[in-house]
């Protein structure tokens, strides 16, 4: 038998080609990436009840956390700011959904009489129409449709009876939205500071900085997003009133809540004005209400997103409909609406990851155009290009920063 050993130069390693080494490292890290986000969703589906109320809290102390600052550098105690803050936010939220139930309430009989009218026109149509249709056919649909109903009677049923555990859900997870809400905006800093403290010291700097960055992001976003709803249900609105569209006011109110879905919202909330124009009015005035929508969905698209949104939370339209789709497909309306926030933070916070920015970074959470981190040269300039600071150093520093300081606070 032979003594003689494999030598380094021997090595089976050695003879792999390097670029399958490399393919390999990659595909092994890669597996493991997607290992770590599959239970993370797991988790996060698990704990849906959980999840959902603090990501709302999240996005409403990104909407409220500007006017706590505000009331802070006034010097108005942080407590009394978030208490005055979040009972008028409260109010001015309760106040918009009674108005919407009550025109929904008062307009429904007169929407049901002119569709049951429409309903009279369509049938005559499709006798007397191009279809040339009888009677007898039309009754057979009917009966169809009323058979289905039967059919899934027991379906409805049920689902009408889990309503009182889904309302009881809905209360727990809006008792923890305000109670979460309640340290967020008061003690948000704190608990951003808690959360780095799982992250190891020698990035921990990097990682507050493109934090803050994120939540400027956040907060430019449904800041934004806000004011493009708003909008868009006063210019539809308007027009629906101006040609004469039943129930004006809550369709208004439905184009305000799609709004906070980009994209597919407004399209879905249009389409419905859309539809109630063309039963109730007829073809004309239904052509009328789609140039409206387009109009207002052209000045937003071209004006105000552009001017609220600005360079730095601006998210592609492909990456929007993407994350709508994977929202709806992991978390029906719930995911539609948090996933466009989401790719916004991160898009924010992974450009700073990537910039190498340190604590020397001033950032302003509460101020939108902090989102976008500095240029290279003007980062060099400023010294954020320095190496970051060592974990006691940095723990230090962190124990400093308190939630009334305004450089990197999460307030």
């Amino acid at each position: 038998m032979s003594n003689s050993k494999i030598t380094a130069p021997d090595d089976a390693a050695t003879h792999v080609p390097l670029v399958l080494r490399v393919t390999a490292a990659v595909c092994w890290r890669l597996l493991v990436v997607l290992g770590m986000l599959y239970v993370l969703s797991e988790a996060v589906g698990r704990l849906n009840v959980v999840v959902i109320p603090v990501a709302i809290a999240l996005l409403l102390a990104a909407l409220l956390a500007p006017a706590v600052s505000w009331l802070a550098r006034l010097r108005v105690p942080r407590a009394i700011s978030t208490a005055v803050v979040l009972v008028g936010g409260l109010a001015l939220v309760g106040g918009v959904l009674t108005f919407v139930i009550n025109a929904f309430v008062n307009g429904f009989p007169e929407l049901q009489r002119q569709i049951l009218r429409s309903l009279g026109q369509i049938r005559g149509w499709l006798l007397s129409g191009p279809l040339h249709l009888r009677e007898e056919q039309i009754d057979q649909y009917l009966g169809q449709a009323a058979d289905w109903l039967q059919e899934n009677q027991a379906a409805l049923t049920s689902g009408a009876l889990s309503t009182a555990s889904t309302f009881g859900n809905f209360l727990t997870g809006l008792v923890l939205a305000l109670f979460t809400l309640i340290f967020f905006l008061h003690d948000g800093r704190r608990v951003w500071l808690f959360m780095l403290g799982l992250v190891p010291s020698h990035v921990r700097d990097r990682v507050d900085v493109a934090g803050v960055r994120g939540f400027a992001s956040l907060v430019g976003y449904v800041r934004a997003t806000t004011l493009v709803a708003v909008a868009d249900a006063v210019g539809i609105g308007i027009g629906l009133a101006i040609i004469g569209v039943p129930l004006a006011l809550p369709l208004a109110a439905l184009v305000f809540l799609g709004g906070f879905v980009p994209i597919v919202g407004a399209v879905a909330s249009g389409s419905v004005a859309v539809l109630i124009a063309l039963v109730t009015n007829g073809p004309v005035d239904a052509l009328l209400v789609v140039l409206v929508v387009l109009l207002v969905q052209q000045i937003e698209g071209n004006v105000l997103q552009p001017l609220l949104l600005g360079r730095a939370v601006q998210v592609h339209a492909l990456a929007v409909v993407l994350a709508i789709s994977a929202g709806v497909v992991l978390a029906g309306i719930v995911g539609a609406l948090l996933a466009v926030p989401l790719v916004a933070v991160l898009n924010s916070a992974i450009r700073s990851l990537a910039a190498g920015e340190g604590s020397q970074t001033p950032v302003d959470p509460t101020d939108p155009h902090e989102a976008e981190p500095p240029a290279r040269d003007s980062a060099e300039d400023t010294g954020s290009g320095e190496p970051a600071k060592s974990g006691a150093d940095s723990g230090e520093d962190s124990g400093r920063t308190d939630s009334g300081s305004g450089s990197t606070a999460i307030e």
